[in-house]
């Protein structure tokens, strides 16, 4: 039966990949490689791929319902130069992109987030634009479209200290994207666009694996088991829930981590094992191992040895 997506091929899952990517052997080939931060439902990354051949395209995308449609884009145009990578961007310009591999990096229509330039969800923040000149070639060029003014002038107001000049200028609707068609069809014919060029560059490493601490203790009384939230620093740990199935002997803890921009929504199982219960993050949740996880981690076994201690558990 035909696949709606048509072929997985082009998909980067951000969250199965264990290290820098190598454009080079993804591609079969060494070409300039542009990303599109925020690549929605692939209309112009199909667009670009085929109006480029000689260029590799990287749609960066959250919504699995945009990679599986951009997905869907690439398999029926046959563009064999694009690739879909699945996952935050954040996480992805942190871990997964290497320093000064990409030829050119765009966003179009990002979300404004009209909220406070704190957001964790608003990119191109100074920070973002830090990791981002890091990312691009010495001689790479970026750009944002957007129909926000106030987020176009917060976005200048970002630019100071991030390695770029910014220069703007109004554009009309040449992109072809859904949220374009949809502002274009309201009335607005003319776009904010910002140009980023490189002055200097930056030199920001990939960001590595937290080594992981799994933890044993001796008992727990899944029916005494208080979480408690936590944070320190940029870290915010919440647990949201906690199931024990007694047929398997097995717990499970619902967590949410934040710390800087990155948010991971996991599950840590408490499993018996030799001496005790083992606590790590429940196999499948494919975690990005971080400081915050190991946090969450942490407290689970907080968690559990107070649990113990307030009475006879089952084991």
């Amino acid at each position: 039966m035909p696949h709606a997506y048509v072929s997985l091929a082009p998909l980067l899952p951000a969250l199965g990949l264990t290290g820098p990517l190598d454009w080079a052997a993804e591609f079969g080939r060494a070409a300039p490689v542009d990303l599109e931060i925020g690549s929605g439902n692939g209309e112009y990354l199909v667009q670009r791929a085929r109006a480029a051949p000689e260029r590799n395209v990287v749609g960066l995308e959250l919504l699995w319902g945009r990679v599986k449609k951009t997905l869907r884009k690439i398999g029926l145009a046959g563009v064999p130069n694009a690739r879909v990578l699945y996952g935050d961007a954040h996480l992805a310009l942190d871990r997964l992109i290497p320093p000064a591999s990409l030829a050119c990096a765009y966003a179009l229509f990002p979300c404004p987030w009209p909220s406070s330039e704190t957001d964790r969800r608003r990119l191109f923040g100074h920070a973002f634009l830090r990791l981002l000149n890091s990312r691009l070639a010495p001689d790479g060029t970026a750009f944002v479209v957007t129909d926000d003014r106030p987020y176009h002038d917060w976005v200048l107001a970002q630019v100071p200290g991030t390695g770029f000049r910014a220069t703007t200028r109004l554009v009309g609707p040449d992109h072809a994207t859904k949220f374009e068609r949809k502002w274009h069809a309201g009335g607005q014919t003319a776009f904010h666009r910002i140009d980023l060029v490189k002055r200097e560059h930056l030199a920001l490493p990939l960001k590595e694996a937290t080594p992981m601490r799994t933890h044993l203790v001796a008992r727990f009384d899944p029916a005494r088991l208080a979480m408690r939230d936590a944070h320190a620093d940029d870290v915010r740990v919440r647990m949201k829930g906690f199931l024990f199935d007694p047929l398997q002997a097995v717990g499970m803890v619902h967590v949410v981590v934040v710390e800087e921009r990155l948010k991971q929504d996991l599950w840590v199982e408490i499993v018996p094992a030799t001496g005790g219960w083992r606590i790590q993050p429940a196999r499948g949740c494919n975690a990005v191992m971080t400081d915050g996880v190991q946090m969450a981690l942490d407290l689970v076994l907080a968690a559990c040895e107070g649990a113990a201690g307030r009475g006879d558990g089952p084991a």
